[in-house]
């Protein structure tokens, strides 16, 4: 792995080592010892940096589905209807759109590790604090919708500090590897709660999962402060921001060029398609089980897909770092192939095979647009990430209930999986015609940024 370096100073721990210099080459025997000891340290550290990054995904994804996995057991005690829990199960998705932009603003400009530090302790800690929140409020139902709301834009800051971290640091050529590799945490993340948390609520409570998952969380971020960053003050002050490098400092007009670019409007279509129909599988796909198959176990559909979504996300870096193109062709064209397929399934294991096979090449997408984002616009690929993530969002909101118009419509699936079909469709063709990987957010006349690979 190499890191981009760029003119001027670049703060924050490298991810990745330094191409070795001439000035290297010369010299004794101990000289080149001396290399290539700093060279085997480097690489180890980009490595620690990969699996932290991996396990703080995880536990993202641990805090966050913590209230779906307790939402029936807190309804009860609560007393509340299912209005009342879809609304806040909701409250997250409206917080997660209203951080999506600022949250890569702010990483461009800082560094994206000092966000991830701090959004990560707060939402660590609002987790861990659910519990209380929700016994010593005299209305739950308003203090665990603020609370999932705070969740929400707390937790919308993760994935655009990680595409600004990884634009930073990484090289072009690694960086669909680190990408899968960190993206694959958030199905882990759901694996892990789904088990250990069934667990712990079954024996201890739905406390307990509250305040396991949360204050693994705030751990998780003490240990990055400390070991990897080195105690250094993650302090996000109005200086810091103010005194952002020329990577971040793009003009209203620059932004206004950079939108009017075809690769950049591509990339921001072929999200929109992707992170909407992902939205509508994963909110719809129990229920089409359990009207389907009544007599299914909700561990064996609940569970397999995201088995098999871990591998696929990894060999999916592998193949995007040499075709990004590709990435995106297996998660949204071939994909289709297996949803349209769910239309005539009429076995139990089929359906679970043909799930399976969309949800994994659904994958892809982590080593597809998200690494073109970095190849256009790295000086500002946190921000504009997160203008591609909030739009997602809302077309996710949209597609999930229009989802839900059709099935009370037409009273069959088939028009959803139809739908979830021409959507990816719309987006696939729209990259293959318009998506490239030249970078586009400078004056090829005026920039001078370059990598440094190994």
């Amino acid at each position: 792995m190499a890191i981009l370096q760029k003119h001027g100073k670049i703060s924050g721990p490298d991810l990745a080592c330094l191409k070795e210099t001439p000035s290297d080459k010369i010299g004794d025997a101990g000289g080149h010892q001396k290399n290539w000891s700093e060279h085997n340290t480097n690489w180890s550290l980009a490595r620690v940096w990969t699996v932290v990054l991996l396990l703080g995904t995880c536990l993202l994804y641990c805090a966050r589905v913590a209230m779906p996995i307790c939402a029936v057991s807190m309804a009860e005690k609560f007393n509340w209807t299912k209005r009342e829990q879809g609304m806040v199960l909701g409250s997250f998705f409206w917080g997660y759109c209203f951080t999506q932009v600022l949250g890569g603003y702010v990483s461009d400009r800082v560094g994206g590790e000092k966000v991830l530090l701090l959004s990560a302790a707060a939402w660590g800690a609002m987790t861990a604090f659910t519990p209380v929140l929700a016994h010593f409020c005299s209305q739950p139902i308003f203090s665990m919708t603020l609370a999932r709301f705070l969740m929400g834009l707390l937790q919308g800051v993760h994935y655009p500090s990680l595409v600004s971290l990884c634009s930073q640091k990484v090289v072009e050529s690694e960086r669909g590897f680190l990408m899968s590799t960190v993206g694959s945490g958030s199905y882990l993340g759901t694996l892990v709660i789904g088990g250990a948390g069934s667990l712990m609520l079954d024996l201890y409570g739905w406390e307990s999962v509250f305040y396991v998952s949360g204050l693994l969380s705030v751990l998780w971020a003490f240990c990055m402060w400390k070991y990897l960053l080195k105690g250094e003050g993650p302090i996000i002050t109005l200086e810091s921001l103010g005194r952002g490098g020329p990577r971040s400092k793009l003009s209203r007009r620059h932004w206004l060029r950079l939108f009017k670019q075809p690769a950049v409007c591509a990339v921001i279509i072929t999200h929109l398609c992707t992170a909407s129909t992902f939205f509508t599988l994963l909110s719809w796909l129990p229920t089409y089980f359990k009207d389907t198959f009544p007599d299914a176990k909700g561990w064996v559909f609940n569970v397999i897909p995201w088995f098999v979504a871990i591998p696929s996300s990894l060999f999916s870096g592998c193949l995007s770092d040499h075709l990004i193109s590709q990435g995106n062709f297996f998660s949204m064209g071939v994909s289709s192939v297996f949803t349209l397929l769910l239309c005539g399934t009429t076995t139990f294991p089929t359906a679970v095979a043909f799930v399976s096979a969309t949800m994994g090449l659904t994958t892809f997408s982590h080593s597809g647009v998200s690494v073109n984002v970095q190849d256009l616009a790295p000086s500002c690929a946190g921000a504009l990430f997160g203008v591609m993530n909030t739009c997602g969002a809302f077309s996710g909101v949209l597609m999930v209930y229009f989802s839900g118009y059709l099935i009370e419509a037409t009273g069959s699936w088939t028009s959803v999986f139809i739908l979830i079909t021409v959507v990816n469709l719309v987006g696939l063709v729209t990259f293959l015609a318009f998506a490239e990987a030249r970078r586009v957010d400078i004056d090829s006349s005026k920039g001078h940024y370059h990598n440094i690979h190994i």
